[in-house]
């Protein structure tokens, strides 16, 4: 049963409560685009994907999601867990020594929800793409997710990835871009300026579909929807997520200086008073 707007903000509160107790701990990960990304995934696994009950590797009869930015796995090991794949004590683990949840998502350590091992950045489309493409000669319609970062664009096997796709017409696959504007090293503009994303994907033809509110989960689910309608048109499809980076946290938010910090006892103290609800249950 999907969830209500309601139910969906409180548990996006909950899963950056998670995000934020996870870096602590070990005093270690990414914070910054976890938070940033919280609502995209809440609403991808909560109301928008097709998914079936239990994991199993190929997936058959069912969408599946791609994180290709991995650093940002306290947010996916978040919401995995909500959503039914794991205990959610397990996340207390996090990046321990022998753990299932490493910094960067693998997949020889059996965690349900994760199909591909991913955080060598500029990888993970290009997975999607043939995964897309298997599910078209099984004759399976669901369709293929991948959620990338926009610093990530910056390595070239991305475009290689963008071109094939168009080219083969795979249009079972949708390619969301966080776009934050931010990555470790400062501004993506600062960094390496790609000019407009959109022009980029249109001139690979591919359909292209804006998100301005990336953490307005109303939006976000409007916006995929709308994306999930353009897929079967013999084009793949991009959605441009406009996000911030550490939102929900007032004093990670318009920096790049959360991207990959932990905060300490005080700040996640201040941080946790900020991201409070009724019903919350922390691991």
């Amino acid at each position: 049963m999907k969830r209500n707007t309601q139910q969906l903000n409180n548990l996006c509160i909950q899963v950056r409560r998670d995000i934020l107790r996870m870096v602590h701990a070990v005093n270690s990960g990414h914070p910054g685009g976890s938070l940033g990304c919280t609502e995209f995934l809440v609403a991808l696994y909560q109301n928008l994907m097709d998914r079936k009950e239990g994991f199993d590797m190929n997936g058959i009869g069912e969408d599946l999601f791609f994180l290709s930015n991995g650093h940002i796995s306290p947010v996916f090991y978040s919401v995995l867990a909500r959503s039914g794949y794991f205990p959610v004590s397990e996340l207390a683990t996090f990046r321990h020594i022998n753990s299932r949840l490493q910094g960067h998502p693998t997949t020889h350590e059996g965690l349900p929800g994760v199909r591909v091992a991913s955080g060598s950045l500029g990888q993970g489309l290009s997975v999607a793409i043939g995964a897309a493409q298997a599910k078209k000669l099984n004759n399976d319609n669901h369709l293929i997710y991948a959620l990338l970062g926009d610093g990530e664009l910056q390595e070239g096997q991305n475009w290689e990835a963008i071109m094939y796709a168009s080219a083969k017409k795979v249009d079972n696959l949708i390619a969301t871009i966080d776009l934050n504007g931010k990555q470790i090293d400062g501004t993506t503009d600062d960094v390496l300026n790609m000019g407009s994303v959109r022009a980029k994907f249109e001139a690979f033809d591919w359909h292209v579909i804006d998100i301005k509110e990336g953490n307005n989960i109303e939006a976000i689910i409007a916006g995929m929807t709308e994306a999930k309608s353009k897929t079967g048109n013999g084009k793949p499809v991009c959605v441009l997520l406009h996000t911030e980076m550490g939102n929900g946290v007032d004093y990670m938010m318009y920096s790049h200086a959360w991207h990959g910090k932990a905060p300490n006892d005080e700040q996640l103290a201040t941080a946790l008073t900020q991201n409070y609800c009724e019903g919350e249950s922390d691991y």
